[in-house]
C-alpha cells in the first residue's frame, strides 16, 4: 500500500510542478443545459424549517433543526439546498453563540445520501469531532451541499459551487436565528469554517471566497481543512486505459466515479461518456445510486484504468474544465487557514496537499500547515490539539 501510495503522489506531484507556476484561482464551472426547479430568492434566503431526527443530534446539542435554503448551482442559477443547524446547550455568551460551519466529507451523489437525511458517512467519527467543537461552545451549521437532496445533480468537488452552498448556510442560519431563537441562544456574525475531505478542499474553498460571497453581514475569521483534495484535477486529468493500472484505493476509486458524474452533469458539452469503458460505464451509473463506502466496496479490485477506452484529456476541452471545476483556489485568503494531512494518508497524499500549501504561502496566505502519523480518517482527531486553538485565537482576534 504503501508503494501505491508513493506512485500516486509522484504521479500528481509531477503535474503539479509542471503546471503551478501557470496556475489561476479556480472559477465557478459553466456549461450548458439547465437545472428542475430554479428558485428566484436571493443567495442565503431561509425557505423553510423543520425538526431534524434526534438520532442525528451532535453531542451536546441543545436544539437542532433541519433547514431549506436558496444557493447557486453550478451554471451560476439560484437553487435550493438542504443543511442542519446544531446549537448547544445553555445560554450563548455575550454577542451570541459563535458559528461553525462544518463542511462534510464524502457521502455520495444519491438524494438519500445527504447527511440531513441519514446523518456523517462515518458517524463513529464524525459525531465524536464535532462534539467536540460543540464543547468549545460553537454553534454549528452544515450544509448538504447544492443538489444533494434537493433538485438537480451535486457537482461533487466542484470547488466554487460548494462554497457558495457553505457560505450560504450560514445565511441561512443567521435568517433562523433572528427568526425563531429566543435573544439568549442567538448565533454571532463571527463564523469559521471546518471541513474533511470532500470538505477540507469545501472549507478552504470557502476561506477564499467568504467575503465575497457572505458580504457584510457575516463576519469571517477563518478556515480548517483536514484530508484537503488539492491539484485532483491533475490525477483525474491523467487518467486513461491503463492509468492508474493498480487498485489505488477503493475509496479513489470511488471519488474519481464521483468527479466525473458531476463533471458529466456540470460540463455535458464534454461528452464524458464517450471515453468510458463498459466497466466505467457500469460504475458510473452506480456512483449516482450508491454511497459513500457501498460504492468504495464495490469498485474494490478495479483498477481507476479499466473504467475508460480513451484518455480523458483527449476530450476536447477536458482539461480546461477540470481545472475549471474543481481547481483549488490560491489567491484572496483575507483570513488565516490551517491544513492537516496523514502521513499515510492513501486517499489525499500528503505531498499534493504541501505542494498547494507552497503555493499559498508563496501568494501571501497565513497558512499553517501540519502533517500526522495517521490515515485519511484519523488526521480529524489527531489535529485537534492543534486546530481548537488555532480557531479559539479566530474567535478571540
Amino acid at each position: 500500500m504503501l508503494a501505491r501510495r508513493r506512485t500516486l503522489a509522484a504521479l500528481i506531484t509531477t503535474a503539479v510542478v509542471a503546471t503551478t507556476t501557470a496556475a489561476g484561482v479556480a472559477t465557478s464551472a459553466s456549461g450548458s443545459g439547465a437545472t428542475p426547479e430554479r428558485g428566484t430568492a436571493a443567495a442565503g434566503a431561509l425557505l423553510r424549517s423543520g425538526p431534524l431526527k434526534k438520532d442525528l443530534w451532535i453531542p451536546g446539542t441543545g436544539r437542532a433543526v433541519k433547514v431549506t435554503y436558496a444557493t447557486t448551482d453550478p451554471f451560476g442559477e439560484s437553487a435550493t439546498s438542504t443543511g442542519t443547524i446544531f446549537v448547544p446547550k445553555g445560554k450563548a455568551p455575550a454577542g451570541g453563540w459563535p458559528v461553525v460551519s462544518w463542511a462534510h466529507g464524502t457521502s455520495g451523489l444519491a438524494d438519500a445520501c445527504a447527511p440531513s437525511r441519514i446523518g456523517p458517512a462515518l458517524p463513529e467519527r464524525d459525531f465524536a469531532y464535532l462534539g467536540t467543537w460543540m464543547a468549545q461552545g460553537y454553534a454549528i451549521v452544515a450544509s448538504d451541499y447544492v443538489g444533494l437532496g434537493t433538485p438537480g445533480k451535486h457537482p461533487y468537488l466542484d470547488a466554487t459551487t460548494t462554497a457558495h452552498s457553505v457560505v450560504d448556510m450560514v445565511k441561512a442560519a443567521q435568517a433562523y436565528s433572528t427568526a425563531h431563537l429566543p435573544a439568549r441562544q442567538r448565533l454571532s456574525r463571527k463564523w469559521v469554517v471546518i471541513g474533511q475531505s470532500q470538505g477540507g478542499g469545501a472549507a478552504i474553498a470557502t476561506a477564499s471566497y467568504a467575503t465575497e460571497f457572505g458580504g457584510p453581514g457575516l463576519d469571517f475569521r477563518g478556515g480548517v481543512g483536514t484530508g484537503t483534495p488539492a491539484y485532483i484535477e491533475l490525477l483525474v486529468s491523467a487518467a486513461g486505459p491503463g492509468v492508474l493500472p493498480v487498485d489505488a484505493s477503493p475509496h479513489l476509486s470511488s471519488y474519481i466515479l464521483y468527479i466525473l458524474a458531476g463533471m458529466r452533469y456540470a460540463h455535458p458539452e464534454l461528452d464524458i461518456d464517450s471515453a468510458l469503458s463498459e466497466t466505467g460505464k457500469t460504475f458510473m451509473a452506480l456512483a449516482e445510486k450508491l454511497c459513500g463506502d457501498a460504492l468504495a466496496e464495490a469498485v474494490t479490485g478495479t483498477a481507476i484504468g479499466d473504467f475508460f477506452s480513451t484518455p480523458l484529456a483527449a476530450l476536447p476541452g477536458f482539461v480546461e474544465a477540470a481545472r475549471d471545476y474543481m481547481g483549488m483556489p490560491e489567491t484572496s485568503f483575507e483570513q488565516p487557514v490551517f491544513l492537516a494531512n496523514g502521513l499515510i494518508d492513501t486517499d489525499v497524499p500528503m505531498e499534493t496537499t504541501a505542494a498547494y500549501v507552497a503555493v499559498l504561502t508563496a501568494n501571501g496566505a497565513d497558512v499553517t500547515f501540519r502533517t500526522y502519523p495517521g490515515d485519511h480518517n484519523t488526521t480529524m482527531d489527531l489535529s485537534l490539539p492543534d486546530s481548537v486553538p488555532f480557531v479559539a485565537g479566530l474567535f478571540a482576534s
